[in-house]
């Protein structure tokens, strides 16, 4: 893999508006040389995800280096259909009446989440001639943060090994998914789980669906592992087809969020830079996971280093997160950039236009022409969510 740190620290964004998601192509091309790496040595079918980044404009170069894509909703399933040139892998918790007609017809497999949806709208599936799966639950996972982990006996999301007594006439396959940003050994643990409580059904099945969570273009993970993982499970599994569906893998620290300081403020003995964009509406994850994301030329503050809080421009009193210290010491000023790494998957997905903030553009930056703006929002975005 190339030297990310060193391709960012070098990042010319001068010409980028403020504020901005800004995707590098140069990094994720390297990043689609991993997953082609994988899918060539295993076999394995590594479809995308369009719940960790639906950013359309990129469809065509994902679509040469997949073997699909993965929708969660109809609007997904549309995206996908229209947009990526190929029908979907769906899979979403639960199904309606009024949106089912149209998601078989944008997909080419379904999963349903329980046996009485199955009942419900396998037939219909059937007849459209798309090809069905049940989600399990192997009731095992490495996730440490309950709200990134489905696999608990309590779970909404898929089938218990105690309620799936035998395999319903017309199930082509399983999916399960219960890894989030996991390593090889994380993926072993869960397939042990799976075969345990669901092999019995493995020689009437097509395929398996291993969900999400393969963080495989992260510089710490060991993609020959997977390798060997994947190739070891079909050796003993040669008739079914393996499908992997990574979300953050293939635009993993692929572009920042480029924003600006608008004012400092201290209180308390706390020294905050108020920016222009928002963790709440634009970075939602930091709240949620929590974690906190890496801002090019800064560090970890040192014992009696000085050092600085982050804070979102929208009115929720926990939009902020912190803290940094300035690389050399230095002392920011209003109107400096600040740059966000690695804000490209589940950001743009999961905003919001809460308060009305300004939205951040979308652009991408290519080494040799430089910066195409892709989609700027304004205030019809705003006034057209509302009634």
């Amino acid at each position: 893999m190339i030297d990310k740190d060193t391709i960012l620290s070098n990042w010319d964004l001068s010409t980028v508006p403020s504020p901005c998601y800004v995707l590098h192509e140069t990094l994720l091309a390297d990043n689609l040389r991993v997953i082609d790496k994988v899918r060539k040595a295993t076999g394995a079918e590594i479809i995308v995800a369009l719940k960790a980044n639906a950013m359309w404009s990129i469809f065509p170069e994902l679509s040469r280096h997949s073997d699909g894509a993965t929708a969660s909703s109809l609007a997904e399933a549309r995206l996908v259909f229209e947009e990526y040139g190929a029908p979907a892998h769906t899979y979403a918790p639960v199904y309606t009446e009024g949106e089912i007609g149209e998601i078989l017809n944008c997909s080419n497999h379904i999963t349903f989440n329980s046996l009485g949806q199955y009942e419900r709208f396998g037939r219909r599936a059937h007849r459209a001639g798309v090809s069905c799966g049940l989600r399990v639950n192997p009731e095992f996972s490495t996730v440490e943060t309950d709200l990134y982990n489905p696999a608990s006996p309590t779970s909404r999301l898929g089938i218990l090994a105690a309620d799936l007594t035998h395999l319903p006439e017309g199930i082509d396959g399983l999916h399960f998914h219960s890894l989030c940003e996991s390593r090889p050994d994380d993926l072993r643990g869960t397939l042990a789980a799976v075969e345990e409580r669901f092999g019995r059904f493995f020689p009437q099945i097509k395929w398996l669906n291993m969900g999400g969570g393969h963080l495989m273009t992260h510089k710490d993970y060991d993609e020959e592992e997977l390798i060997h993982i994947l190739c070891d499970f079909r050796s003993r599994y040669p008739h079914l087809r393996i499908i992997l569906e990574p979300g953050s893998a293939f635009t993993w620290d692929t572009g920042c969020l480029v924003a600006t300081v608008e004012d400092k403020v201290s209180n308390g003995g706390v020294d905050t830079l108020m920016l222009n964009v928002s963790f709440a509406c634009h970075m939602p994850d930091c709240l949620e996971m929590p974690y906190k994301p890496a801002i090019l030329g800064t560090h970890e503050p040192a014992e009696g280093e000085k050092r600085w809080r982050m804070g979102g421009n929208s009115c929720l009193a926990g939009d902020y997160y912190g803290d940094w210290a300035f690389d050399g010491g230095r002392e920011p000023r209003v109107g400096d950039r600040i740059v966000f790494r690695d804000m490209i998957h589940y950001t743009m997905v999961k905003t919001t236009m809460f308060n009305g903030v300004t939205h951040p553009s979308i652009g991408i930056w290519n080494p040799e022409t430089g910066f195409r703006l892709v989609r700027k929002f304004g205030y019809e975005d705003y006034k057209n969510r509302m009634s």
